[in-house]
């Protein structure tokens, strides 16, 4: 499945009647178990429907770095970023990719 950053939007947890996405560095993964933390009202919630690349390396929770430029990151951002993709793959299932088309 691919889905452009705009259909991502429609898996945020406010539809109950579909699943919670999150992207990692365009791959997206399933995140609807662990709702209570990326659904609404959650500590994440602000990663659903999104690719939350640059906040996870950064380890924010600030809106603007909700984005997945990875540009200007430092090595150890970018090994935060690694750590929470293997958490990610280890926990969630993958089920596509965002394009950019």
């Amino acid at each position: 499945m691919e889905l452009t950053p705009q259909q991502l939007k429609q898996y945020d947890g406010s539809d109950s009647s579909k699943p919670i996405y999150v992207a990692i560095r365009g791959r997206i993964y399933d995140v609807t178990t662990g709702k209570s933390f990326y659904g609404p009202g959650g500590s994440y919630c602000v990663f659903a429907g999104k690719d939350a690349s640059r906040a996870l390396a950064k380890m924010s929770k600030d809106e603007d770095d909700v984005v997945p430029s990875l540009e200007g990151l430092s090595e150890k951002e970018i090994g935060v970023l690694n750590d929470w993709e293997t958490k990610f793959q280890a926990k969630y299932p993958i089920v596509g990719t965002v394009t950019t088309n």
